[in-house]
């Protein structure tokens, strides 16, 4: 029975900033408190766990093999203030409402609460993928059940995790460094990563030389290099074989191995020689903008762009879902809800213009795959209006991991990006040199957001764009200055 006076309904989150957050949102009569996590776990060392299993032989995993793989479940000396915690505030209220995560640890912990605190009063399952108000008081509408699948699924993982590796993490610590650990997942990364070691040792590295020229035209500078010579491609790294060194056998007679001495008479034959333009060819490219992000792609981003571990980059992450920012963080679907979308083509119409704005919607869809957490949108600024980056009064990290998520959300709704690749080889003597350019028609997307490898031949940002100058066949341009560099080929290729 709620004692009069209190709160009518307890709501239990994971985190402390979520439950300060979602305070704003709900009234008086909601108590909104933390659990600080799973409160309850399999035994974490022996002392943990219970009388009455200590002497079978399965007992240090916690986990019974001989039926069925029952775990043993304990709450831990750090969760016991908690836990009675909790247990005080269910007391004084009349309803429970589980709000946590809607992934598989997010219902395990709702779940662990359920068993732990016994609650005497009705139990609801509240489920949202940002912390914004709408989103919130749209959830009291639509509770559900525990997801007993989920719980299942996340309890199946915890079970691997400790049978795959957890007597075997103690010889990592002794053997590389102290809290290593050899899971299901580590176990398998190493052997991967113990046959490309492999793979590395029986490399044979091959040295080659390269001829590049300095050109200029109607005032503008760039670059060829040399592709054939008295009619025999150049080798490239590709042309070698990784287990000998040796010219691959298909390509001998077919390619010329240039090495130093070569590489200098070629540049001595070549001296006032005219430089008449062979070939050109021209080809338009209309390139669609990436999908928003998942979990994955934004750890591989944030890596890339911002120098984030994956680790770093879902902490603050979470951190931004919790401070009601982002949606949720974990997810393998880059579908956008129709909020979202309005949301971005509002504002791409506001700071671009029409001519940005795509006549049709983008709609993206997960690759099936098994196992995939399909149940949330992809990870894209909170709210029917998505706040700009220099709106938002964040700094450090959260600022630019949010600045990274707003700009890949809004690009994905754009149009596409105009280029044209152009490929021209010029005679010299007996040589051919050749050069490439990707020149932009029409920024599109490009305008908003650009992959790093692009990023690096860009100083504006806009895009990816290497000038050359107009050309024809027939068409003379000067040389500035011949160069030879040495080569080798990598290691492995990826």
């Amino acid at each position: 029975m709620a004692k009069s006076g209190g709160a009518k309904k307890l709501v239990v989150v994971e985190s402390p900033t979520k439950a300060k957050t979602i305070r704003k949102f709900l009234g008086k009569d909601y108590l909104v408190e933390s659990c600080m996590g799973h409160i309850r776990d399999l035994p974490q060392s022996a002392k943990d766990i219970p009388e009455k299993f200590k002497k079978e032989h399965w007992a240090n995993l916690g986990v019974d093999v001989d039926h069925d793989f029952q775990p043993v479940y304990c709450v831990p000396k750090t969760k016991t203030r908690i836990v009675k915690m909790l247990k005080d505030k269910l007391a004084e209220v009349d309803e429970l409402i589980l709000a946590t995560d809607e992934d598989r640890e997010g219902e395990s912990i709702s779940w662990h609460l359920i068993e732990v605190l016994k609650p005497r009063v009705p139990v609801k399952r509240m489920v949202f993928h940002e912390i914004t108000k709408e989103a919130i008081e749209g959830a009291l509408d639509k509770f559900r059940e525990v997801d007993e699948n989920l719980v299942r699924a996340q309890e199946a993982r915890r079970v691997l995790d400790r049978l795959v590796g957890y007597t075997l993490s103690p010889l990592l610590w002794k053997k590389v460094a102290y809290g290593l650990s050899a899971g299901r997942v580590q176990s398998v990364a190493v052997r991967l990563i113990s046959e490309r070691e492999h793979e590395r040792i029986r490399f044979k590295r091959s040295k080659y030389w390269a001829v590049t020229s300095k050109n200029e035209k109607e005032s503008i500078d760039f670059e060829s290099r040399l592709h054939s010579y008295e009619g025999l491609r150049v080798a490239t790294g590709r042309d070698f074989d990784g287990q000998t060194g040796a010219l691959l056998a298909d390509r001998v007679g077919q390619v010329q191995h240039l090495l130093e001495a070569n590489a200098k008479k070629v540049v001595e034959s070549l001296n006032g020689k005219a430089w008449i333009v062979d070939e050109v060819e021209e080809k338009p490219l209309s390139r669609k903008p990436y999908p928003p992000f998942i979990t994955s792609t934004l750890q591989q981003e944030a890596n890339r762009k911002l120098g984030m571990s994956s680790r770093e980059t879902m902490e603050v992450a979470q951190k931004l879902y919790e401070r009601g920012f982002i949606t949720y963080m974990r997810t393998d679907s880059p579908f956008l809800s129709q909020q979202a979308v309005d949301a971005a083509r509002s504002t791409i119409k506001g700071l671009y213009g029409a001519n940005y704005l795509p006549d049709e919607p983008r709609v993206y869809t997960a690759k099936k795959s098994k196992g995939a957490q399909e149940a949330h949108e992809a990870i894209r600024p909170a709210g029917t209006s998505f706040v700009r980056p220099e709106e938002s009064g964040l700094s450090g990290s959260l600022l630019r991991l949010y600045e990274l998520i707003w700009k890949r959300t809004i690009a994905s709704q754009m149009v596409n990006s105009q280029q044209k690749q152009v490929s021209v080889k010029f005679k010299v003597g007996n040589a051919i040199f050749a050069a490439s350019g990707m020149t932009i028609e029409f920024a599109g997307f490009l305008k908003v957001y650009v992959e790093e490898e692009e990023e690096e031949n860009s100083k504006d940002g806009d895009s990816r764009e290497i000038r050359l100058p107009k050309l024809k066949v027939g068409d003379k341009v000067e040389c500035r200055g011949l160069n030879i560099s040495d080569h080798e080929t990598p290691a492995f290729h990826r």
